[in-house]
């Protein structure tokens, strides 16, 4: 089974760019989609992008479309997150998860199964 590590998560200010990384174990990672999601303190997990096995088709959150850009490398077993024009609402705790499907990684991400630890990521007004 594939394992997820995230990192590239820091402070920054309103308005600047980070890029989140989401490192793979495992020889099965390019068989995965894989998807980002989030959870700001008292809040519950929100889904924030997906993407199919092959990079092909992505899938975005509307609060972030725009602004987000998933992408992956399957050489490297490891998935992207461009973060632009970022806001103080963007604060959360980052995760990435794999699932079968990117119908699966974006409808079910109470099934997911394999998830990583979490990079905090807090945007200062």
């Amino acid at each position: 089974q594939v394992q997820l590590v995230e990192s590239g998560g820091g402070l920054v200010q309103a308005g600047g760019s980070l890029r989140l990384s989401c490192a793979a174990s495992g020889r099965t990672f390019s068989s995965y989609a894989m998807g980002w999601f989030r959870q700001a303190p008292g809040k519950e997990r929100e889904f924030v992008a997906a993407i199919s096995w092959s990079g092909g088709s992505t899938y975005y959150a509307d609060s972030v479309k725009g602004r987000f850009t998933i992408s992956r490398d399957n050489a490297k077993n490891t998935v992207y997150l461009q973060m632009n024009s970022l806001k103080p609402e963007d604060t959360a705790v980052y995760y990435c998860a794999a699932g079968d499907t990117i119908v699966v990684v974006t409808t079910t991400m109470g099934y997911l199964e394999v998830w990583g630890q979490g990079t905090l990521v807090t945007v200062s007004s």
